[in-house]
């Protein structure tokens, strides 16, 4: 799959590899998820990262848009909404060779006026080997290099150039508390006694894979997703011989643009309560920047019972 069909600079971050027209607006999407990760590895358990899964729709939705919808390769994608359950997490299991999901993938186009402008939804069922294992869905505009700059100005982006997300103004949490196993790979600082902010290095080589003028969707859901770790690991129930935390469901509304040099806050709503062992736990969280939402997501956290899955493949 080539590089540009799915807006990605590093061969390595390219997943998909194949596509099939199946009529009427429905697709098959093949994909090949690595056994290991720069940023996306396997769990202490052998799960595959979930985001691996939000990544697959990511390029998924890109790819259809410009082989199948003749939207070109110069337009921008602005992502509104995102989401994506996993219902078998044991199928995300690594083996000893590369899992090989497949996404059946509906497209379907919203008030577009093309060829300048193209708002669009991919919903998309995962499988792997055979079985059906998770749903997901992404909506986005794609619109010309023109009426970008007219959004961007509007939402007053920042100069070009910008190496960091916020100036450190609050004490990073370590690698390990977040699932990360390099301190560079955490978005995630403390900002008070119950504040988060996610600040990243626009360097980092898969969260920043290619120049951007503000902060992509997939890296908020890495802050999202490491802060649910955070709360997870602190939580009693995930203290348990035998049980880990594994993000099982998200879903994001992206309402501005966020951007580069300015904090973005995590606002926890209504606390975090996991559910019991072999059960899943709520959390809602607002991303908050000048005193404006950017996004807010709701994510499942399960508890899984690491000894029932011992010597499954």
């Amino acid at each position: 799959m080539p590089r540009h069909m799915v807006h990605r600079a590093a061969l390595s971050e390219v997943f998909l590899t194949d596509a099939q027209a199946l009529g009427g607006d429905r697709f098959l999407v093949a994909a090949q998820w690595p056994r290991d990760h720069a940023l996306y590895y396997p769990d202490g358990d052998g799960l595959s990262d979930p985001l691996l899964f939000a990544e697959t729709i990511r390029q998924s939705m890109v790819y259809l848009a410009h082989a199948y919808y003749d939207v070109p390769l110069t337009h921008h994608f602005i992502g509104s909404d995102f989401h994506f359950e996993i219902t078998d997490p044991e199928m995300f299991r690594v083996t000893g060779v590369p899992l090989q999901p497949v996404l059946e993938a509906r497209w379907t186009e919203v008030d577009s006026r093309p060829p300048n402008r193209i708002s669009l939804r991919v919903d998309v069922e995962l499988t792997i080997a055979g079985r059906v294992c998770g749903h997901g869905s992404i909506s986005a505009i794609a619109v010309d290099a023109k009426r970008y700059g007219i959004l961007r100005r509007r939402g007053a982006a920042p100069a070009a150039g910008t190496q960091t997300l916020v100036t450190q103004q609050g004490t990073r949490i370590p690698a390990a508390c977040v699932g990360r196993l390099r301190e560079k790979d955490c978005v995630l600082e403390r900002a008070g006694s119950s504040d988060w902010q996610i600040r990243a290095s626009v360097g980092h080589a898969v969260l920043f894979d290619h120049p951007t003028d503000h902060v992509p969707m997939m890296v908020m859901l890495e802050g999202f997703r490491q802060l649910g770790h955070l709360l997870s690991r602190m939580s009693t129930v995930y203290t348990e011989a035998g049980v880990s935390a594994f993000l099982t469901a998200v879903s994001i509304d992206c309402v501005a643009f966020a951007e580069l040099d300015a904090p973005i806050r995590l606002e926890v709503q209504n606390g975090y309560e996991p559910a019991a062992r072999g059960g899943a736990g709520e959390l809602r969280v607002d991303a908050v920047q000048s005193g404006r939402g950017v996004a807010t997501a709701a994510m499942t956290w399960a508890a899984l019972p690491v000894a029932e899955r011992e010597g499954v493949a």
